[in-house]
């Protein structure tokens, strides 16, 4: 691609995508500056993010404050009914009669804490690749030295949005003089060299090579040589920590992971220090654990942007109710009033999923 003398050290996106990991000639790999990587497989290497400065000291929390401003509203019969009906009216296989007759005898209800802690990061790999050669002014060693892989700079996406763009290393593009595909004839013979539809006659055309018996090379698209470079490839990730604290009824715990909660706490910096002395010990705990894991994780291959941990209060309720002489149960969880069923009287078809 053209560059402008003065822009030599941009980078921009790359939209072709190569077909197979042709590596250059080794005499044109002593020609590029070596990088310091970390690892390397499948001709990608991985490498050491820069080190980040500390971040800011420990914040010390009064958690009684929070917990006073943070009040969940206690799930009524009413409230209770209505969520069971409104589960019953979006499940064509449900009948409404024991949603709106049952008889309430219980509500048992209890807060559960949910702990979140997210790590936005990135990591940089580098990878040899080409594209067709078009007599374009080609940006390499002669043009200057290619800058380490985490000195380019580019533009970051939203926070805890993941991405992964590709871009063409400053310096790094070298022209193969023939393409190893097609040995620089623009086209490549099928196998066997005439084609099988007309026998190279070219009386009888086919989609494949047109009546020539021979199809144009896939990998210079018939432009005979090859542009080789580096390519850097850019991948954004955010990391997911979750914790729901202990309860004593039966519902699904993975069903209090998806539900829509109570903001009680959130801290967002570059690097976030664990919850300290919470009310529930479990949730100190997991804070912890979590930026630890999450620290081991992605040490030395990733540099961390972002980090972000939240805690929420979920409202879970058991609702024992009786109907045509038996006892059943459901529940409610989360601000939004989800219903799970364990048994609904009234069952039509098994068609349905109860969750």
């Amino acid at each position: 691609m053209d560059r402008d003398p003065s822009e030599e050290d941009s980078v921009g996106d790359l939209s072709f995508e190569a077909e197979s990991p042709l590596a250059p000639p080794d005499e044109l790999l002593e020609r590029l500056p070596s990088y310091d990587w970390l690892l390397q497989e499948a001709g990608r290497q991985i490498f050491f993010p820069p080190l980040e400065a500390p971040g800011r000291p420990h914040e010390q929390r009064c958690w009684a404050s929070f917990l006073e401003h943070s009040r969940v509203p206690a799930v009524t019969e009413e409230v209770a009914r209505e969520a069971l009906r409104s589960f019953v009216s979006s499940k064509c296989c449900y009948g409404s009669s024991a949603a709106g007759d049952l008889i309430i005898q219980e509500l048992r209800q209890q807060t559960l804490c949910r702990y979140r802690l997210e790590t936005f990061s990135e990591s940089r790999i580098s990878e040899w690749t080409f594209q067709p050669y078009t007599n374009h002014s080609v940006d390499g060693p002669q043009r200057g030295t290619s800058p380490r892989l985490w000195d380019i700079d580019v533009q970051v996406p939203p926070m805890f949005q993941e991405d992964t763009r590709k871009f063409q290393v400053p310096h790094s593009s070298l022209v193969k003089v023939r393409c190893s595909s097609c040995s620089g004839a623009r086209r490549k013979a099928k196998q066997p060299r005439r084609c099988q539809m007309c026998s190279g006659s070219g009386r009888r055309r086919c989609s494949t090579c047109s009546g020539r018996g021979s199809k144009t090379c896939t990998t210079c698209k018939g432009e005979k040589k090859l542009l080789h470079f580096i390519q850097l490839v850019i991948m954004w990730k955010n990391s997911l920590f979750e914790f729901v604290s202990e309860h004593h009824l039966n519902c699904p715990r993975e069903l209090l992971a998806k539900a829509k909660g109570a903001n009680l706490f959130k801290d967002e910096n570059t690097v976030v220090y664990p919850v300290v002395d919470f009310p529930l010990r479990e949730i100190s705990l997991a804070s912890q654990r979590g930026i630890a894991e999450h620290s081991a994780a992605l040490a030395s291959r990733a540099r961390v942007l972002q980090q972000r941990q939240t805690i929420e209060l979920i409202p879970l309720t058991e609702v024992h109710y009786w109907y045509q002489g038996k006892t059943y149960i459901y529940y409610i969880y989360g601000t939004d009033h989800r219903v799970y069923v364990v048994d609904y009287p009234e069952q039509y078809c098994c068609g349905c999923s109860i969750l």
